[in-house]
């Protein structure tokens, strides 16, 4: 946090050609005011150290014993070696003169030196963020909407777990009203499911929702089951729940007060964007690229589909299980349609910060047990006629041979910082998103990617032989092969398709493409998970254009 901070502080100082003071206060301009936490800023900030010397300086980065000493940029130029960087560290420590700025701010998401030099204290700590922070806590552990009046799963807020995470509700003082349940008497007299359908027709005084989506019954569900119409829900990691922190954020010749607009809503959505995923994306995308989803298409192919979505993901899960469904799953298998599930883990049964990360990765008798365990709990929680795509793990040699020597955006400016440079450094603090992949070490990114080829048969395997009495299973591989493919075609390059800060998760534009090939590939393989296409779906935007938005 502080090697961040520091070096967007020092690069703006540069780049605007101003004082370190100058900067912090252009910086704090630039955030939204309840953002900004006020306090002395304590910090001996010099152009000539780097930002690892400064942090280590003050204390607010440490060397534990034993431990190797962690640096983002290269020693100083006359340090070549780490014994080098200790001693510019000291050095820098004896240069170091303490500054009170009583009128300064520091407010980098949160960031403030206290006035014992022990490390961060809480963000929660401040008490304009303490109420937030508490939502925040409660979101987090329960993956529920934090804004729900009648407790059915769903909201009228977008953040928190709100709408951007599943389908909005459109009465939160009814609990019997929300999206994906099969309708109230054809929802003559009010909207029970929130997909904009209801009323009758004063033609022939058939009730719309009858009328438009009632379909052909299922033999074994109850006559008013809306046959074709289905929502779609994905069971997944930060992947899914779209993980992205904007790179304006982070590179100072791109930073101005509108790049920070959407600092309140990433943080209240953990610095994930649902609402332009691959699964459940809905809202036309505002990080670059394109929106495009599996939702989205099934919506075009039934509008009677309208709002039933449900994204159940969370940053850095290693696996799913039953607990995550018991909090966050809102189906009712009695008084629900169907539901298409995605059950996508792509890469965190073998990604963890360890050095010994081979030992904490999942092993294949886990995922098998993890997996068939979770798939007993969908099958006493999904109504009869859904549909569960298994997708495998994802090959993530990718990552490191696309931009191990590219400049990361900390590095833009002075051309210093590469993403070989910060895995290092997170590897180092033990915190890297996947130590068996954002390695130099070839050998154990191919170790990384045959354990993840392990488990990926392993869902290969239950989709074939395991049977349940409400869902069929299949299985697909990670997409990105094709997706590079398809990107190539269309003038791109690889590297576009990895999220630019933490050179890890899909892009937005992966996250399109990978909706396209999914939905080939279910169009011509798996034509019942879609349903059928709704013949009246223009009739329907005609009639209810007024109540059809999001």
């Amino acid at each position: 946090g502080c090697v961040l901070v520091v070096s967007v502080i020092e690069q703006l100082a540069q780049w605007h050609n101003s004082t370190v003071k100058a900067a912090v206060e252009r910086l704090c301009n630039y955030i939204p005011g309840k953002y900004q936490t006020v306090g002395h800023m304590l910090c001996c900030i010099d152009r000539e150290m780097n930002a690892d010397v400064v942090c280590h300086s003050l204390k607010l980065c440490k060397q534990d014993p034993g431990q190797p000493l962690c640096h983002l940029y290269p020693p100083p130029k006359r340090e070549k070696h780490s014994s080098g960087l200790l001693h510019a560290l000291a050095h820098a420590g004896q240069k170091c003169q303490i500054i009170f700025a009583h009128s300064s701010h520091i407010c980098y998401f949160g960031c403030f030196c206290p006035k014992s030099f022990t490390g961060f204290s809480s963000l929660c700590a401040f008490p304009l963020l303490a109420n937030l922070c508490e939502k925040m806590k409660y979101v987090i552990r329960n993956k529920l909407p934090f804004e729900d009046f009648d407790g059915d799963k769903f909201s009228t807020f977008p953040t928190l777990r709100g709408y951007h995470w599943r389908g909005r509700d459109c009465d939160d003082k009814n609990n019997t009203v929300y999206p994906g349940r099969r309708p109230d008497n054809w929802d003559v007299k009010s909207d029970s499911n929130c997909n904009g359908i209801w009323g009758v027709d004063p033609k022939d005084g058939i009730p719309y929702e009858e009328k438009f989506c009632k379909g052909k019954p299922l033999q074994s569900i109850q006559e008013t089951m809306c046959a074709d119409s289905r929502g779609v829900v994905l069971l997944g990691d930060s992947a899914g729940a779209h993980f992205h922190i904007p790179p304006e954020w982070m590179t100072v010749m791109q930073m101005s007060a509108k790049s920070f607009a959407n600092l309140p809503t990433a943080f209240t959505d953990e610095l994930d964007w649902p609402q332009f995923s691959e699964i459940t994306g809905f809202l036309n995308s505002t990080i670059g690229g394109w929106t495009d989803s599996l939702y989205l298409r099934l919506r075009r192919r039934n509008r009677c589909n309208h709002r039933d979505l449900q994204n159940i993901s969370q940053n850095g899960m290693f696996h799913l299980d039953n607990g995550m469904f018991n909090q966050g799953l809102a189906r009712n298998q009695l008084l629900d349609n169907p539901a298409v599930v995605i059950y996508a883990t792509i890469g965190n049964d073998v990604c963890n910060g360890y050095r010994d990360t081979l030992s904490y990765m999942t092993t294949p008798k886990e995922m098998l047990s993890n997996v068939v365990k979770a798939l007993q709990y969908l099958d006493s929680h999904l109504p009869n006629g859904s549909h569960v795509i298994l997708t495998g793990l994802v090959d993530g040699r990718f990552l490191w041979d696309n931009l191990h020597d590219r400049y990361h955006p900390l590095g833009q400016l002075n051309k210093d910082i590469t993403y070989s440079q910060l895995y290092s450094f997170l590897d180092c603090l033990q915190v890297s998103p996947c130590s068996g992949w954002l390695t130099p070490n070839e050998t154990l990114r191919n170790l990384t990617s045959e354990r993840a080829s392990q488990l990926s048969n392993v869902l290969k395997d239950i989709a074939s032989t395991e049977k349940f009495a409400n869902f069929d299973v299949f299985y697909m591989d990670f997409p990105l092969k094709q997706t590079a493919e398809e990107w190539h075609k269309m003038g791109g390059e690889p590297w576009q398709l990895i999220e630019p800060v933490d050179g890890f998760h899909p892009s937005q534009i992966a996250a399109a493409l990978g909706t396209s090939i999914t939905w080939q590939k279910a169009l011509h393989e798996w034509p019942q998970v879609l349903g059928k296409e709704n013949p009246f779906n223009e009739q329907i935007e005609a009639i209810f254009k007024d109540q059809g938005g999001h």
